[in-house]
């Protein structure tokens, strides 16, 4: 039986370990223990803070909602409640931008909310 040489194959996966630490400081771009072990955990922070990105998006867009439905005289649950009352279903990245963009647009909607509201409530 003919003898399997794996030279070429170590070589490739080295390669990509490396390439994949290109950037990184000292040895950890030149070595391929110290590489491999920083790659590897570069890509656990790369696949949690992806999914903290949403987290951190969503809490954005609810602050700047909160700071613009105030300047309208309602606070942003109550806004949601209204919006909810009011069948308006807008998610807060729309609602954010428009707030942002379109204020005239975002103030009818706040008004439409202000209306679903009780009363004693939106006051």
């Amino acid at each position: 039986m003919a003898r399997v040489k794996r030279g070429v194959t170590s070589h490739a996966k080295h390669k990509k370990t490396l390439d994949a630490a290109k950037g990184f400081y000292g040895r950890r771009k030149n070595t391929i223990r110290a590489a491999k072990a920083a790659v590897d955990k570069s890509m656990q922070y790369a696949y949690r803070d992806r999914k903290n990105k949403k987290r951190t998006f969503r809490a954005l867009w609810i602050q700047r909602l909160n700071a613009a439905v105030r300047e309208l005289g309602l606070t942003y649950s109550r806004f949601i409640d209204g919006l909810t009352k009011a069948g308006i279903t807008l998610d807060r990245k729309v609602l954010s931008d428009m707030a942002i963009h379109e204020p005239e647009a975002f103030k009818a909607v706040v008004e439409k909310a202000k209306g679903a509201l009780p009363a004693s409530a939106a006051a």
